[in-house]
């Protein structure tokens, strides 16, 4: 081959090769073009939705990443969004956002928790659409309203979703069921109704169930005993009718279940002793009936159980007393029966027991209560007989009334206070006396208030004919009820004496219709003096003001409400006797600075609790219920070891279903219900309210006067509590204590609701001060009155052997 044709040979390969090349070059640039375009429309797509959504303004579609709230993974797509409680979101709809331009979104947090964000509208049907979310929380939205969308279901990577505190109405999908990575479902606090699907049970892997709260019906499913991984439930608050399905036993995880305030029906389930790990276990006020299965007594994790306002027959079974770590029992209002069991007395770390209002029998056993832990023990309105343990007076709060006891128990102040005596004994023989010579004055009492004044006149001789006979009696024990004899020259006398004819120098406080005086009388207990400003002759408002507090304190028995110990009428002045507090009213001891540091965290905690209990036994307690109309800081008294004591019943009403309560406004200015402005009627929810603006006082060290004036509108996120409590105290740093105070804020914000139908009640109050035991599982610095406001706050509840994450 010549030289020329091997040179025009390779020229021709070279040729073909390049023009190859050039092909593959031509054909791969369209190709190239096409990825970058499409990678291109993705990030603009996501920037897009963004810019439209009108929640951010003037920015960059290039800069879509660094907008507030906005994460984006190294491709540069949106796979985390959360609003920022520092950052003004200009839109508040979830309908302006194109979620379907947001693909590889993972976690979305638009919660109004840390701030002013405020969903509107409804939750559109295109979040669906979000197949990768894992995390899913819109809680505290008021605004948001509508139905729970079925497209949530198709969220099958959803690990946490919290709808909880919004306005969302309308039943709960059955396509919920196919979340099957769902841990934590929160849909409390909301106006669900509607049945609780069966497909629920489908979610095996969930650890936390809250439902409460809710206008739900039906039944409990039966596919709940699917639940494997459950540690807390809570179905509270809803209209569940229906039996507690057995399959519940299957929940061998479950540390805490709630199922009371609901209408469910049939008996206790024996399952339930399956739940070796439960903890805090509530079905009370619902309609359950049968006995206490024996099987409970295998549940020997649990600290908390009630099972109060129920159909509930039969005896406590025995199998209760294996309870060891049991620290609060109630098994009020039922129709239980038989003798009390003796062996409650091992329960030795029991600190509360409630068995009120059932059908109990027999004598109260010797051995029926391990006093050292004891604080509250309530065995009235049964039909106990025979004579009162003595140690039984070792119980700071004990109420033994409406019982047929040989000691004449009637006597007895509903909580009656003898833990401070030296020991039991001399307790129940003091006591015994003192009650021995108020029978018969109580009685007359009662019928001075009722009768007329034919009546009156008719007693009053009745007991100057016994004069000299109660003369002797005080002679021999220089008791303070010498002074119930009514006009009596020897009660009066020694407090002409005691007072100096009343001189303002032993004046200690006025009030609305009279002057309160220090006494000390001859037998060296000092007392506390109101004298009318006026007789009675003279204005018929005041008398009426002074049987009516003569009647209500007659009636009315309990540990934190001042104790009347008589009245005295004379034709120059008419006066109540009282027991004295040394420390005056909580209005005076916050007002000035060195009483107000006296006063701990711990104490102003107990200081609202007191209050609490008192409240909650005028309301639900009495019959008729009765209502204060006055409660303030000015009528909350203190003695030396600063208990706190409702006083000042002059214008208290009782609540008399069949009548309409009507009323003029009575109270103290800054302190009345709001509704008291348009409505003359008179409930509960009024002293629910002043309650909670004397809790915020108490914490505050000053009356919340701006804030409550503010309270139309959600407090400001950036008001911290540590803003508004007492600044002449350190800043509490117990666990526990700060728990507590963050408590009492809450509970008192729940109890300020401009309508009162929405204030909760004095015993749900108590009832959560009896079960706390709460630790605050953040910082106390980074609450805000914004979060007391929504009432979404963590805490750790502290037992033996469990730590509970809860809300209140």
């Amino acid at each position: 081959m010549s030289n020329n044709t091997i040179f025009t040979v390779v020229y021709s390969v070279m040729l073909l090769a390049l023009s190859m090349a050039a092909s593959i070059s031509i054909f791969s640039v369209p190709s190239s073009a096409k990825l970058s375009s499409s990678l291109s429309f993705s990030s603009s797509a996501e920037a897009k939705a963004l810019l439209n959504s009108g929640w951010w303004r003037n920015f960059s579609p290039t800069y879509h990443c660094n907008l507030e709230g906005i994460t984006c993974n190294r491709a540069g797509s949106v796979f985390r969004m959360e609003v920022r409680y520092f950052y003004y979101y200009y839109n508040h709809s979830l309908a302006n956002m194109d979620w379907s331009s947001l693909p590889n979104l993972e976690y979305l947090d638009l919660s109004n928790y840390y701030s002013s964000f405020g969903l509107t509208g409804g939750i559109p049907a295109e979040i669906g659409t979000l197949s990768k979310l894992t995390h899913l929380d819109l809680s505290l939205n008021d605004n948001l309203q509508g139905i729970l969308p079925p497209t949530l279901g198709n969220l099958t990577q959803l690990v946490h979703l919290d709808l909880s505190r919004t306005n969302m109405g309308g039943p709960i999908s059955s396509s919920i069921g196919h979340l099957s990575n769902l841990a934590n479902l929160y849909l409390h606090s909301n106006q669900l109704n509607g049945p609780i699907p069966s497909s629920i049970g489908h979610l095996s892997n969930l650890a936390n169930l809250y439902l409460h709260s809710n206008q739900l019906n039906g039944p409990i499913p039966s596919s709940i005993g699917n639940w494997r991984n459950l540690i807390h439930l809570d179905l509270n608050s809803n209209n569940l009718n229906g039996s507690i399905p057995p399959e519940i036993g299957n929940l061998k995880n479950l540390v805490e279940m709630d199922l009371s305030f609901n209408n469910l029906r049939g008996s206790i389930p024996s399952s339930i002793g399956h739940l070796s790990n439960l903890a805090y276990l509530h079905l009370h006020s619902n309609n359950l009936s049968g006995p206490i299965p024996r099987a409970i007594g295998n549940l020997t994790y649990l600290t908390n159980l009630n099972l109060s306002n129920n159909l509930l027959t039969g005896h406590i079974p025995n199998s209760i007393c294996k309870l060891k770590k049991l620290t609060f029992l109630d098994l009020s209002e039922n129709l239980l029966s038989g003798h009390l069991p003796r062996q409650l007395g091992r329960l030795c770390n029991l600190e509360y027991l409630w068995l009120r209002r059932n059908e109990f029998i027999g004598t109260i056993p010797n051995g029926l209560i391990y006093v050292e832990p004891l604080k509250y023990l309530d065995l009235s309105v049964n039909n106990l007989v025979g004579k009162i343990p003595n140690c039984f007076f070792l119980v700071p709060f004990l109420n033994l009334s409406h019982n047929r006891l040989e000691t004449r128990e009637s006597q007895i102040p509903n909580w009656y206070d003898c833990h401070k005596a030296k020991n039991s004994s001399s307790c129940l023989r003091v006591n015994h006396e003192k009650r021995k010579m108020k029978l018969t004055l109580v009685v007359s009492l009662v019928g001075t208030i009722f009768l007329s004044l034919l009546g009156f006149v008719v007693c009053f001789c009745f007991r100057k004919t016994q004069k000299t006979q109660s003369e002797a009696r005080a002679t021999n024990h220089g008791d303070i009820c010498t002074i119930w004899n009514y006009d009596g020259r020897i009660a009066y006398e020694d407090i002409i004496k005691a007072t100096n004819d009343f001189d303002i120098r032993y004046c200690i406080g006025t009030g609305g219709y009279g002057s309160v005086y220090r006494a000390q009388l001859p037998s060296g207990q000092v007392v506390a003096l109101k004298k009318l400003h006026r007789f009675e002759a003279e204005d018929p408002a005041f008398d009426h003001s002074f049987w009516n507090e003569v009647q209500m304190l007659t009636n009315v028995r309990h540990r934190n409400i001042v104790k009347l110990y008589g009245f005295c009428l004379h034709n120059r002045c008419m006066f109540l006797v009282y027991e004295y507090m040394e420390k005056g009213s909580l209005f005076c001891a916050l007002r000035f600075d060195v009483e107000a540091s006296e006063i701990g965290w711990t104490q102003r905690v107990k200081i609202v609790e007191a209050m609490a209990h008192a409240l909650t036994y005028l309301h639900h307690d009495c019959t008729p219920p009765i209502v204060h109309r006055d409660i303030s800081s000015n009528n909350i008294l203190l003695n030396s070891q600063l208990e706190a004591f409702v006083a000042d019943f002059g214008t208290a009403r009782l609540l008399h279903p069949d009548s309409s309560n009507q009323t003029v406004i009575a109270g103290t200015y800054g302190y009345i219900a709001p509704e008291l402005a348009y409505t003359m009627v008179v409930t509960e929810k009024c002293d629910v309210y002043s309650f909670g603006v004397v809790a915020l006082e108490t914490i505050m060290g000053r009356h919340p006067g701006d804030l409550l004036s503010s309270l139309t509108l959600p407090p400001s996120e950036n008001m911290m509590i540590t803003d508004v409590l007492d600044s002449r105290l350190l800043p509490p740093t117990n666990p526990i204590v700060v728990g507590d105070i963050v408590l009492v804020a809450t509970m008192a914000f729940a109890r300020l609701d401009p309508k009162p139908k929405s204030r909760p009640s004095m015993l749900r109050l108590s009832q959560e001060f009896l079960s706390r035991r709460k630790a605050l599982a953040t910082p106390l610095r980074t609450v805000s009155l914004w979060d007391l406001w929504n009432r979404k706050m963590d805490f750790v509840h502290q037992s033996n052997e469990h730590v509970i994450n809860a809300q209140v």
